[in-house]
């Protein structure tokens, strides 16, 4: 999409123009003249977007399907540190960590982890 830029800046100098030409001929009010030139820039946008096959929805779909999984996987990780699945798992989760979190059934009073959880994310979102 942003290599489209270039292009479809131009592209849209150059049907301005044409519609204001066009317009003056047919005596097209500013209002109409507006109208036509969004009207045949979406078309000259969309087809672009088919041409490189890079249409700005395919940008947001990882994000789609990225939400229902995070959801999915937060309840799993909720439901074993509460001890939904028996004593057994809570007691494992309660013994089994590391550094400066020795209970995973506690949170995270430094938001540590947090912290760089979000940090993380905000990196992959970015690149």
């Amino acid at each position: 999409l942003e290599n489209l830029q270039p292009e479809i800046k131009g592209l849209a100098e150059r049907l301005r123009y044409e519609v204001s030409v066009r317009g003056k001929q047919l005596g097209w009010s500013e209002k109409v003249a507006r109208f036509h030139f969004k009207k045949n820039l979406r078309r000259v946008v969309t087809e672009l977007y088919i041409r490189d096959n890079c249409h700005p929805f395919k940008a947001t779909l990882l994000v789609w399907v990225q939400i229902p999984v995070w959801v999915c996987v937060s309840l799993a990780l909720r439901n074993c540190s509460v001890g939904a699945l028996g004593s057994e798992v809570q007691e494992q989760f309660s013994s089994g960590g590391a550094l400066w979190f020795t209970d995973l059934t506690a949170p995270d009073s430094t938001w540590i982890l947090p912290v760089c959880l979000g940090l993380v994310n905000l990196l992959i979102v970015e690149v």
